[in-house]
């Protein structure tokens, strides 16, 4: 028996032993690594690759984005969840930029996730501060909360002002330069990006106002992109192509340049906005972007999707049209929406084509947006809500959709909330049923005759592109 005893003792020391062993191995392997990393992370920083940005030749008439927008694809909002993170730093790290946003619940809830949180005096400081925080913050009014939009950037304004459709462009886009303006201006009068679904959101079938809560002196909008198609008629006129997603998994669009070659950056409102959010994450409530609103008879995304593309007994397709694939052409717009849905970007119908819903007949605004629902919703991922009149016109007045036929054949398909144009002062109308709002352009006419309407938001004798030819003349 003791013989047994003695044999067992020998076999766990040797166990032990061996155990010991493994560790300092493993031990040695660690710091090996760990001195490996440190190595190439020294080089990098002696090299100066760090916030090093790349070298690209942005086209006449544009300019580089705003420092800190570097394409690097760093969302400001941490693309985490409660409950993942187990190391205390990232936990900290990933809690300070929900904050930023100020999304303090999402930040404490995070931070309460990490195990042992209770015993570590940062933690529970940080979790201490968000909570006062919060008790500061001011509930906006969502009955004056403003929604400007635009249309595509102008990035070469040589072309676009010596084109053909010089007066349309001059009327109602906006430069890259003036946009780029127009969002440091906001910022720094203390306006947040807000979305609308922020505003309100049906539950259990009653459209009901939400709560923004911001810090005192903060001011939430709503931002919008009409025509995203890119359509043929911009083609060498200065814009970009098409929206892509870029290898750090993030928006960026795609422009024919001079020399034939196909260049990417941050040629439109949808990379331009997350480079500057990138930049300034307390621009963003809660991970907001803007609403991107789509027609379809020429595509979506600049992405040749509608079915006249893939029509073999067309003349024109047979012109102009055979060597688009269009079944890939749709592939690659689904996955570019989808992204942007993930970033936060929200989509609206725009009409199919385009057309004036205020003056259409019933028939005809039914036989458009059914085109809408078949051919641009299935790649948008089927549950648009948001409905953006073309030409601004609505289907009501003030008084609201009561014994609105148009109205009950919208909502019928699915849509929710409804914008028009009312460029003189937020307007917004929230109803049991919907939720209305009023957008105000910030584009060539509006700045040339009506500065005083934008004041609100920026200056625009101090926005206005040199470039542009003056005076602004008004399109039909």
């Amino acid at each position: 028996m003791e013989d047994y005893r003695g044999r067992n003792r020998d076999t766990r020391r040797r166990a032990r032993h061996r155990r010991a062993i493994r560790n300092r191995i493993i031990l040695t392997v660690l710091l090996l690594i760990l001195l490996v990393v440190a190595v190439v992370l020294g080089k990098k920083f002696l090299d100066g690759d760090f916030n090093k940005k790349e070298n690209t030749t942005f086209p006449a008439g544009t300019t580089a984005p705003a420092e800190g927008g570097d394409n690097t694809g760093e969302s400001s909002q941490p693309e985490t969840t409660a409950g993942a993170v187990t190391d205390q730093g990232t936990a900290l790290t990933q809690a300070a930029a929900l904050a930023a946003s100020y999304d303090y619940d999402g930040a404490i809830d995070l931070l309460k996730s990490v195990s042992g949180y209770e015993s570590n005096s940062e933690i529970t400081a940080a979790i201490s501060g968000y909570e006062e925080t919060k008790k500061s913050l001011v509930a906006a009014d969502i009955t004056q909360i403003p929604h400007i939009f635009f249309h595509s950037l102008i990035v070469d304004t040589d072309k676009a002002f010596g084109s053909e459709k010089a007066d349309a462009y001059n009327q109602v886009m906006t430069t890259v330069d003036e946009f780029d303006q127009i969002m440091q201006q906001m910022y720094e009068k203390g306006y947040v990006l807000v979305k609308i679904h922020d505003m309100a959101s049906k539950q259990d079938g009653e459209m009901k106002k939400g709560t923004i809560l911001l810090p005192a002196g903060k001011k939430p909008f709503v931002l919008s992109v009409d025509d995203v198609s890119y359509y043929e008629y911009m083609k060498g006129h200065g814009f970009a192509n098409r929206i892509v997603i870029g290898e750090d998994g993030y928006p960026t669009c795609e422009m024919d340049m001079d020399d034939g070659s196909v260049q990417t950056g941050a040629f439109d409102v949808v990379p331009r906005l997350e480079e500057f959010i990138k930049a300034h994450p307390d621009f963003s409530y809660k991970g907001a972007r803007g609403i991107v609103a789509l027609t379809g008879y020429d595509g979506i995304l600049g992405y040749r999707t509608a079915p006249k593309y893939g029509d073999p007994s067309s003349d024109s397709y047979k012109a102009e049209y055979a060597s688009i694939d269009v079944d890939s052409e749709r592939e690659k717009a689904k996955a570019v929406a989808a992204r942007m849905e993930e970033l936060g970007w929200e989509f609206a119908s725009h009409s199919w084509g385009h057309k004036d819903m205020g003056q259409a007949t019933m028939e005809h605004m039914k036989t458009d947006m059914q085109k809408w629902l078949d051919q641009v919703n299935p790649l948008l991922g089927g549950d648009t809500d948001i409905l953006i009149f073309p030409k601004g016109t609505d289907i009501g007045s003030w008084r609201g959709y009561d014994d609105n036929e148009k109205y009950d054949y919208l909502a019928s398909v699915g849509f929710d909330y409804y914008c028009n144009v009312d460029s003189n002062q937020p307007w917004v109308q929230c109803t049991s049923k919907y939720l209305r709002q009023g957008r105000i352009n910030a584009d060539g006419f509006e700045m040339y005759y009506h500065a005083d309407k934008l004041s609100q938001f920026f200056d625009a004798a101090t926005v206005f592109d040199k470039a542009r030819p003056t005076p602004v003349k008004q399109m039909g």
